[in-house]
């Protein structure tokens, strides 16, 4: 055998081996990358919106048959700057219409008159509020992303809300079948609901300056501090809680 066919032979299988060799290190690549991303998702399978109308929410266990729901959250709409109002406005609009979305569902749901009562009271004020903030929104942002924007409070920038943080922000919720609990889960949702705009409110009172934004804000707070007083008052007429 001659020594130029054992070197061509010998060449082919080192050849050989290079690619395989680099085919494995791609592939070893490929699935640390994705056990990286499986991993993460794992860890965290809802990013929450640490951003304004920044809202952290653990919404606990929603137990339908009892209704209880529980809430701990965390807003920051983001310092007083040029943006405040307009990243308090992109936070409230979605907030009320969540409200607006689980007040017509009472409507179709509920048998009481004073749930069926509220209920068209939260739609009427807050579909006009809402209209409201779209109008100032046009006239104060016209440059602005037809996108809501939002504090990063760990990157100390404001940055668009995705569509899933934006519906975080509604904080709308099926509130199931028109059961004999279908109003104690509307109750256990709305209350917190409520005490979320409350604490968007309060804020604007502390950093905005616009004196519309003051005042929508002061309607909101004296409006669902009411309510709230209210609906906690039929959980412990109704349902001894």
């Amino acid at each position: 055998m001659s020594l130029h066919f054992l070197t061509s032979k010998l060449l082919k299988k080192t050849g050989s081996l290079v690619l395989l060799l680099g085919a494995i290190a791609s592939t070893s690549s490929l699935l640390n990358a994705c056990s990286a991303a499986a991993q993460k998702q794992a860890q965290d399978p809802n990013p929450t919106v640490t951003a304004a109308g920044s809202m952290q929410m653990d919404h606990g266990n929603m137990n339908q048959a009892g209704g209880m729901m529980n809430h701990t959250m965390e807003m920051s709409l983001g310092p007083a700057d040029a943006n405040f109002d307009l990243r308090f406005i992109d936070a409230m609009t979605p907030h009320h219409q969540g409200a607006v979305v689980m007040a017509k569902e009472a409507q179709q749901k509920s048998k009481r008159p004073e749930i069926q009562t509220l209920a068209a009271s939260i739609i009427k004020a807050q579909a006009k509020e809402i209209a409201e903030m779209k109008q100032w929104r046009q006239a104060w942002y016209p440059k602005a992303s037809s996108t809501p924007m939002a504090w990063h409070a760990e990157m100390n920038h404001m940055m668009a809300m995705s569509e899933s943080q934006t519906k975080g922000m509604m904080m709308s919720m099926d509130l199931g079948a028109a059961d004999s609990q279908f109003d104690l889960r509307f109750l256990n949702a709305m209350i917190p609901h409520h005490e979320g705009a409350v604490t968007m409110a309060k804020e604007v009172l502390s950093k905005s300056k616009r004196p519309e934004i003051r005042q929508l804000a002061q309607a909101i707070i004296k409006s669902q501090n009411a309510e709230i007083a209210q609906m906690k008052q039929w959980k412990q007429t109704w349902y001894k809680q």
